[in-house]
């Protein structure tokens, strides 16, 4: 018999499909948390003058995170020079804490812009960091319409925080 595989907050995406967009953009929420409280309910792993570095909600793997402009833009052509330099550097910056704290082996990086082209949100430009292993061929996603994130997006916040602040000593 067949084991099932339970993905919990998959159910939280299904409903907020059904609902309508809710007030606000949750990446320009993220760019105004003032404390830490409201940063971890944004999953907001830092912020720069120009950029916001979180945690995919609705990740593809453990450690899906996202680096965006604070400033709320939709297209690639409308970065400032220094918009565009920062956003690279954070998403450097990314990629070194994710070999840290995850021992990822590789990654996909991109931008999906506009809609037709996979942006889930298309008003606000955002990179997506993705990190991969060796023999991670992520099956699942595209035989079982399913994927498996084997942490919990709390567990690995927390994590993630301290490999940031080991990285400042």
């Amino acid at each position: 018999m067949d084991s099932p595989l339970y993905a919990p907050w998959r159910m939280d995406y299904i409903r907020s499909l059904e609902k309508p967009a809710e007030s606000g953009c949750f990446l320009c929420k993220a760019g105004c948390a003032a404390d830490e409280p409201q940063q971890r309910a944004g999953l907001c792993l830092w912020l720069t003058p120009l950029s916001v570095v979180l945690m995919n909600r609705y990740p593809y793997t453990n450690g899906h995170l996202l680096i965006c402009p604070r400033r709320h833009i939709a297209e690639l052509e409308e970065l400032t020079e220094a918009e565009a330099l920062d956003l690279q550097t954070q998403t450097a910056a990314a990629v070194r804490l994710l070999k840290t704290a995850v021992a990822a082996q590789g990654f996909n990086i991109g931008i999906n812009l506009g809609r037709c082209a996979g942006a889930g949100v298309p008003g606000h430009l955002h990179q997506h960091v993705v990190p991969r292993w060796a023999g991670d061929v992520n099956f699942l996603a595209v035989v079982g319409q399913t994927r498996l994130v084997p942490q919990a997006l709390e567990q690995l916040y927390t994590e993630l925080l301290a490999c940031i602040k080991q990285q400042i000593k």
